[in-house]
């Protein structure tokens, strides 16, 4: 990838504002369509969205689309939609103790309407506020309610040298730690923002900040590879999609993978969740004093910041000059077995050629939109956090993303394909994506969080050409 090719700022306003436009068809084309017994949309088969029993993970990107598409349109029809939506159907997504998805599911419904009334974008009193910010509350102490502790009897600097960590472990049990859920870790940060504690028995309060940091201490060190080691595949800035820990004793034992190909080779939508879950929680840490931090988690606030800022840099470097190419967009796995390598005549390795653009349409392996416009916002966030001078280089990372996602043969133009955003894959291990006939490899499908995430990248880019507010998860002044 060749982050001096981004163009500038403003000159993606026309294909933003394109964008948006479609985001509108596609929103209504799925909502007169989809019939809510048939589950949540998950992914397209052949230009309509399906259902795929897993976990309920997505319908939160369902409602909030249309939330975002608001935001940066004012189509008044587009609120309505998504409010409606989400006071009809989210309300047990909230206490759904099952899964590890609550910042995605609640924090893109109940958490955007929120925002959008703080801002004064639409009418509510105090109590339509608190309604929201009780579904927010709750979320999070759900969440951290899926909580394993992990032996952490030998300290290790990319965990900040804790003496206790733990982890929101995934929909396959106890033992599990997934690389998706650093980003749901916002559902506990901003329940802790709001005052929100979770209470066991005894009325014993666990903090939901400190539940939160460990999480994010615990990925750093079981999940992010940081290149330390003897190891062929200790890449910096790798990623695992999973960490296995024994639960008679805490200790980690292996890591593994559900969607990726291997544990050892980089998932590009588990890299892509790593970049913007810890650029995110280092734009809301920011804003918390050391003491109030210390006091809470019984860490210092800077050698948080200091592990979550070098996972942050080293999933960002890594998915900048390792996995994508010129243009930005990945293969869904970098280990995928079908990927076409060649011969490093100074070294004799294998390696993969990613000088060009991609191609969509290529017949060895598939690739991710997906992971691109996640990652894409992660850069964004990270390169706002670091500064013009030190961020300047993942901010044009980020631009040359979106220049390339808001624009064919990425953004989907066919008026009777219901996604947004094509070339997403979801479970290539599993098969489970869409082939069109005479083609080797699945394309030209979308997916709920796909289509998602490019809209918060967009309306991000959006607000600020027009210089109106950046966009968090939590409260700013």
């Amino acid at each position: 990838m060749n982050p001096t090719l981004a163009p500038s700022l403003p000159s993606l306003l026309p294909a933003l504002e394109k964008t948006f436009s479609l985001a509108e068809q596609k929103i209504n084309l799925l909502h007169q369509s989809w019939n809510p017994k048939n589950g949540t949309p998950v992914f397209t088969v052949n230009g309509r969205y399906s259902s795929r029993g897993w976990t309920e993970w997505t319908q939160g990107f369902q409602f909030g689309m249309p939330l975002l598409t608001f935001d940066a349109t004012a189509n008044k029809k587009m609120l309505e939609l998504g409010g409606s939506q989400t006071l009809q159907h989210m309300l047990p997504h909230v206490t759904h103790t099952g899964v590890h998805d609550h910042g995605f599911n609640n924090i893109s419904t109940y958490g955007n309407l929120r925002r959008l009334l703080r801002e004064g974008r639409f009418p509510g009193d105090y109590w339509q506020e608190q309604t929201y910010a009780t579904a927010l509350k709750c979320s999070g102490a759900v969440q951290a309610m899926r909580w394993s502790g992990i032996n952490a009897s030998v300290p290790s600097s990319h965990s900040a040298n804790a003496t206790q960590l733990g982890h929101i472990y995934s929909f396959n049990g106890p033992h599990s730690l997934f690389v998706d859920t650093i980003r749901t870790t916002r559902s506990l940060s901003l329940a802790w923002q709001l005052g929100h504690v979770l209470m066991h028995e005894n009325d014993k309060k666990a903090s939901l900040l400190k539940r939160s940091v460990l999480h994010g201490l615990a990925t750093s060190q079981y999940v992010v590879f940081h290149g330390d080691s003897s190891h062929s595949y200790d890449i910096p800035g790798r990623t695992a999609h999973e960490a296995l820990f024994n639960r008679n004793d805490g200790n980690f034992r292996s890591r593994s993978t559900q969607q990726g190909y291997s544990p050892f080779s980089t998932w590009t939508r588990g890299l892509a969740w790593a970049i913007l879950g810890f650029a995110e929680q280092l734009e809301f840490f920011r804003t918390i004093s050391p003491s109030t931090f210390q006091s809470e988690v019984g860490l210092e606030k800077s050698a948080v910041l200091a592990v979550y800022e070098n996972c942050a840099r080293q999933t960002a470097d890594h998915y900048i000059h390792d996995v994508t190419f010129a243009d930005g967009i990945p293969y869904w796995d970098d280990g995928a077995p079908n990927i076409p390598h060649e011969i490093n005549p100074a070294t004799g390795r294998h390696v993969t050629n990613y000088q060009s653009s991609a191609d969509p349409f290529n017949p060895h392996e598939p690739l991710d939109s997906s992971a691109a416009a996640i990652a894409a916002q992660g850069l964004l966030r990270l390169g706002n956090f670091l500064g013009k001078s030190q961020g300047k280089t993942y901010t044009q990372a980020a631009l040359l993303i979106a220049q390339t996602l808001f624009a064919e043969p990425y953004l989907s133009t066919n008026p009777k394909h219901q996604g947004l955003i094509l070339h997403s894959i979801y479970h290539r291990p599993n098969n489970w994506d869409y082939i069109p006939k005479g083609s080797t490899v699945p394309h030209g499908e979308s997916s709920m969080w796909g289509d998602y995430h490019a809209l918060e990248l967009a309306l991000l880019l959006h607000r600020a050409i027009k210089k109106q507010k950046y966009i968090t998860f939590f409260d700013t002044p």
